[in-house]
């Protein structure tokens, strides 16, 4: 185990095993089938994927193959869950209860290894292929394995036999012995062993230990350590589907062990709830008899019907191990009909499962993990993880109506504060409130666009970033950064260009459709807008970025409900956002709801720069008369909350101006009744008296006022002053 301390900074965590413990965070750098015969023909989707937004994933990018864009990072893996929710412990289990008192595997699970034909007897030759087998345990309660391991008993059935549990008699611990090779030839078991000492290389805090390998007669045995506790199947099995959070959080921890594994340039092949214990506080992968080495291209190919993706019978590889991930999760959440026959390859859609109606980021996220095509799937476990822990974090945030902020590292941040010019006009959805894709460090050149994107005039910056891209021809960021300066420009035409350079290098870039739907956005094409952003939200289910650029440009074309549902997951998962809560409260007020309009504003954080800004939104929206004339509750509530403000010169006047003109014109056209015990910014709820505030408003922005505005609103006092006798 590497014992360096962490060096990112502000940590104080130690390397374990390539990650820290305390930020989860990589150091930093100075098909034999196991159950059933499986086809690996690749078939087409029953039906086409579409989801609550009614939308379904690109297609036209499944050209070729992927090269990977280099913009994926690693995700936390500070403890199960990520500590945002807790998971029932489940105490470690007496090893030998685990024993089986006659080990039998039941008739309609026998089938022949070599054939896939049933198979009635026990022991004997498979009657269509000639095949030798025996499902009777070739180990028993008291044998001894290599002067070490006394047999205790069976505890499981799997691919290549019975599995054991054992004692160390040297070491006084339990452990198990997994079959590598059952054959009559000694020697044969012998050079299996001899095959999988690559395994020793296996230490990982979420994976089973790997003790010994060793030979007994016939046959060659894995001896591991023992794990109690329950499987993800067990588990599954005794409680029907999981809590969404639950599932995802025992996935989200298994990431970390496939991640590790691929890095050590091996795949596990294998993976299903059966192979997943839960024990404590965590979770381990328990069985490693699938586990070949990624550029093994003659070793034996393991899956499972119904987990296995489609070209695993080709040659199993990192983005294969991470569908049986996705299906596994799936599974965990829903009880899918037809898993092994018309869902072989596909999940249900949301009009089946009611669960991916709800979730509809989780659903994104199971569709993109077991794509059929393997280019449109996560390419890393580290992405996969990524997206996962982003699903994890809306999904408690929505439950536990309890914020679930975090930093994004692809995107940046809310940009309203940054762009809001100060402004008390009416905030609109605009895409210069769209968050901006974080330079790739490891990009060619990075250093060239970040000197370059440093320049604050857009025409000068283009100019800049022109050069670059020409010093840095195959430098994604260098045509990215000048296409978002161009939008600014204006040179739409220029834009597309440049984004198909990027799009030649490699179609599967996210950032493609991201800054094609800020070019869109800023020609007003909203609806084409929203289709790019979906895309985005396909391949980056955990990201809050999307969804928000989703509901910016549905509200541009005013899709009114689906832009509230965006806006309203994004400020709800992280009030930091507060363009959201901003969008909200414009599209409820547009469909009548200022009660939600209100809420929507109050959710902006007092922390926030634009919290004032907020406040004077709020009153705007308690006297807003677009679709309904508030009543005396709501002049009160805006006259309350203009108060509170510390706004002060002109930007006070107006709204001063606007609450009192409205309450005098519901008064004066009977829309409300006078109440001299009801006071609106100090003025009784009377004619006479709003009349005296309103010229006292329009009085004081005359004061600050010069010329031909001095003057009209000096004329505006004098015809709303109260009549007198003087």
């Amino acid at each position: 185990m590497n014992s360096d301390r962490c060096t990112r900074n502000g940590c104080t965590g130690i390397i374990e095993d390539g990650y820290c413990n305390v930020c989860g965070l990589a150091a930093v750098k100075s098909q034999n089938f196991s159950s059933q015969k499986q086809s690996a023909t690749i078939t087409a989707r029953s039906s086409p994927v579409t989801t609550g937004t009614g939308s379904s994933p690109l297609t036209n990018r499944s050209k070729g193959s992927r090269r990977t864009s280099g913009t994926s990072a690693r995700s936390s893996r500070r403890q199960l869950g990520a500590g945002l929710i807790s998971v029932p412990e489940l105490p470690s289990t007496e090893p030998e209860k685990a024993i089986i008192p006659n080990p039998m595997v039941p008739e309609n699970k026998r089938f022949c290894s070599n054939c896939n034909h049933p198979l009635r007897r026990e022991k004997g030759f498979c009657s269509k292929c000639g095949q030798k087998y025996s499902f009777i345990p070739s180990l028993n309660p008291g044998d001894l394995v290599v002067g070490q391991y006394e047999v205790k008993g069976a505890i499981a059935y799997g691919g290549l036999g019975w599995i054991y549990l054992g004692f160390d008699k040297t070491l006084s611990r339990y452990v198990v012995l997994k079959g590598l090779l059952n054959t009559e030839d000694a020697a044969s078991a012998a050079v299996a062993v001899a095959e999988r000492q690559f395994l020793a290389a296996v230490k990982h805090g979420n994976i089973v230990g790997i003790y010994n390998f060793v030979n007994h007669g016939t046959e060659g045995f894995i001896v591991m350590e023992y794990v109690g506790g329950k499987t993800l199947k067990e588990i599954r099995k005794s409680r029907g589907p999981l809590p969404v959070a639950e599932a995802i959080a025992y996935i989200h921890r298994i990431l970390s062990a496939f991640a590790y594994l691929h890095s050590l340039g091996m795949v596990y092949c294998d993976f299903k709830p059966d192979n997943i214990m839960v024990e404590g506080g965590d979770v381990k992968l328990i069985d490693l008899g699938g586990v070949r080495r990624i550029d093994d291209l003659d070793g034996d190919i393991y899956g499972t019907v119904g987990y296995s993706a489609p070209e695993a019978g080709e040659g199993p590889t990192v983005v294969s191990d991470l569908f049986t991930i996705g299906r596994t999760l799936a599974v965990l959440l829903t009880d899918i009909k037809g898993f092994s026959k018309e869902h072989l390859y596909t999940l249900p859609s949301p009009q089946e499962e009611p669960l991916f109606v709800q979730q509809e980021s989780l659903y994104r996220f199971l569709i993109k993990a077991t794509a059929e095509n393997p280019d449109d799937r996560f390419q890393s476990a580290d992405e996969m993880a990524d997206q996962l822990l982003g699903v994890l974090r809306e999904v408690v945030a929505i439950a536990t109506n309890l914020p679930r902020p975090f930093t994004s590292n692809l995107l940046s941040g809310d940009m309203l504060a940054l762009t809001h010019s100060g402004s008390l006009e009416p905030i609109q959805p605009e895409y210069q409130q769209l968050p901006i894709p974080i330079l790739d460090a490891s990009d060619s050149g990075f250093n060239a666009v970040l000197n370059a994107s440093a320049i604050a005039d857009p025409v000068k910056r283009a100019v800049s970033l022109d050069v670059v891209v020409k010093q840095f021809p195959t430098s994604s960021e260098a045509w990215l950064r000048l296409a978002n300066t161009l939008i600014d420009v204006g040179d739409f035409e220029e834009v597309e260009q440049s984004l198909a350079k990027v799009e030649a290098k490699d179609p599967w870039d996210w950032r493609i459709f991201w800054y094609r739907g800020r070019v869109l956005m800023a020609q007003n094409r909203a609806t084409e807008a929203q289709k790019a952003f979906d895309q985005v939200y396909f391949d980056l289910p955990g990201e809050l970025a999307p969804k928000l650029a989703l509901g910016l440009a549905a509200e541009q074309a005013q899709n009114y409900q689906l832009a509230i549902k965006m806006y309203d997951l994004v400020s709800r998962t992280d009030p930091g956002y507060v363009t959201a809560a901003f969008g909200l409260a414009r599209c409820l007020c547009a469909t009548g709801d200022r009660k939600g309009a209100v809420a929507a504003l109050e959710r902006v954080p007092p922390a926030s720069s634009l919290f004032t800004r907020s406040r004077v939104e709020i009153a705007r929206t308690l006297i807003n008369r677009d679709r309904s004339a508030p009543g005396s509750q709501e002049l009160q509530a805006a006259s309350t909350a203009i108060e509170t403000l510390t706004l002060e010169g002109m930007d006070r006047h107006r709204l001063t101006k606007q609450v009192l003109e409205t309450a005098l014109n519901l008064l004066t056209s009977k829309q409300l009744q006078a109440a001299a015990d009801l006071k609106i910014l100090g003025q009784p709820l009377q004619e006479i008296h709003l009349r005296k505030g309103l010229e006292k408003a329009l009085r004081d922005m005359a004061h600050l006022s010069s010329g031909k505005e001095k003057i009209h609103l000096v004329d505006q006092a004098n015809k709303i002053r109260p009549r007198t006798l003087i």
